[in-house]
């Protein structure tokens, strides 16, 4: 089937704006994941938060990933429902904790926590002592990022201290999401607490990167064991900015439909801030038109994506349906119930976004 036919049957089936993934991509991002890890020596533990899908989930542990990372606790409910057992949540679960949820799915698998504070560490004692479970956590720990994290070696091994003396809780590893510049400070950092731990009688059996940009970085860090990478199973324009990929390994696309050509120069699709959202990641304009690249999402409202048609020679008309590359893939899955499914521009399946809107 030709682009363009396919183009009108999920216009005619589904409506836009639509996200349609091709598998064949998705497979070889997956393949090509898994051979980076394998080849720095690090396991792979996918981030989940890109796609949200317990089926995608296990062609990465099928491909030889270790387990999966989530960023929240509901996000990692919806996993444990299909299936997946060995996961970390990336993220202080205070009040996922407290409301008792962890301590429900602690009664259904030892899930890995992650914690930079000592709130945090007695919420996860306490769920630990209403599931009856020890709590396996890891020390968040920034070094560059100003996100979560502890900022210091010091602030790490007092955490570190506070798990050793809690019967409900265990230290399992340290985790990092460095910039792609800090991996020498991260370094550092890694080996100061190594050393505090062995005199505490403690190991960090999981040391644990992040992020799909450091994909460069990957296997850096001497004693890293696995690394988190999500948006390289679809990629978007930001992992094309910053060198991740290439056109060719762009797996989504939001296809949207052109409603609006109220002057020459401008148009409106239908996708605005509520499909494509406003995360622009410091590119120009709020994603890539396939058909048109030289046309600009210049801005939205809820509905409407304002087009900036004044560089095009061939301007799209009044519903054409053209395909956008979004700037950031991960928040606009999250905007979408379900996901369309593609080989060779025909549809093979439609995935439920199971773990979308999983905020607590």
């Amino acid at each position: 089937m030709s682009i363009d036919k396919l183009k009108s049957e999920i216009a005619r089936d589904f409506g836009t704006p639509a996200i349609v993934v091709d598998m064949d991509i998705i497979e070889r991002n997956i393949a090509k994941l898994q051979k980076l890890c394998d080849t720095a020596g690090v396991a792979n533990r996918p981030h989940m938060k890109t796609h949200k899908i317990p089926a995608l989930a296990r062609m990465q542990i099928a491909a030889g990933a270790q387990g999966i990372t989530c960023q929240k606790l509901g996000e990692a409910e919806v996993m444990a429902d299909g299936g997946i057992d060995d996961i970390i949540v990336s993220y202080n679960l205070i009040s996922a904790a407290r409301s008792g949820r962890l301590s429900k799915l602690l009664q259904r698998l030892p899930v890995k926590v992650c914690a930079d504070n000592p709130v945090t560490l007695q919420a996860y004692a306490e769920a630990g002592r209403s599931a009856d479970r020890v709590v396996d956590v890891l020390i968040e720990c920034d070094t560059g990022r100003k996100r979560a994290g502890v900022e210091t070696a010091r602030e790490a091994l007092q955490l570190a201290e506070l798990i050793k003396a809690d019967a409900n809780l265990s230290l399992k590893g340290l985790l990092f999401y460095p910039t792609e510049q800090s991996w020498p400070e991260t370094q550092t950092f890694f080996n100061e607490v190594k050393a505090g731990l062995t005199s505490l009688g403690l190991t960090a059996e999981i040391v644990s990167t992040g992020g799909t940009p450091n994909l460069v970085n990957l296997g850096s860090l001497d004693g890293a064991t696995e690394h988190r990478a999500g948006t390289f199973i679809f990629n978007d324009r930001m992992m094309m900015a910053c060198g991740a990929a290439e056109l060719g390994d762009c797996a989504l696309n939001v296809y949207s439909t052109v409603v609006s050509r109220a002057a020459p120069e401008r148009g409106i699709l239908d996708a605005g801030s509520k499909t494509l959202t406003s995360d622009i990641g410091a590119l120009d304009g709020h994603g890539l038109i396939l058909e048109h690249p030289e046309a600009r999402i210049k801005g939205f409202a809820e509905e409407h994506g304002f087009l900036d048609l004044t560089a095009c020679n061939a301007r799209p008309d009044i519903g054409d349906v053209v395909r956008v590359i979004p700037n950031h893939v991960c928040v606009v899955v999250n905007m979408f119930d379900r996901l369309i499914a593609v080989r060779d521009n025909k549809v093979v399946e439609v995935f439920d976004v199971a773990a979308r809107g999983k905020l607590v």
